[in-house]
């Protein structure tokens, strides 16, 4: 967050832009890595299990299947 300094008198707020747009990329880069996390954050027997449910799930499917 951004803090601003209110300086006596009628004189505008004071900005740092370095410090702004650091915390903004930082901002963004959080993010992103939550996306990351959401997406890509499961182990390789999560992965299995999931792809073995499914093929299962698609095989039962397909046998009860009418032609």
């Amino acid at each position: 967050m951004v803090t601003r300094r209110r300086s006596i008198g009628g004189m505008a707020d004071l900005i740092n832009l370095n410090r702004y747009r650091k915390e903004r990329e930082r901002e963004a880069a959080a993010r992103k890595a939550e996306a990351n996390r959401a997406k890509f954050g499961r182990t390789k027997d999560e992965r299995d299990k999931t792809r073995r449910d499914q093929d299962k799930s698609d095989k039962d499917l397909d046998g009860k299947r009418i032609d």
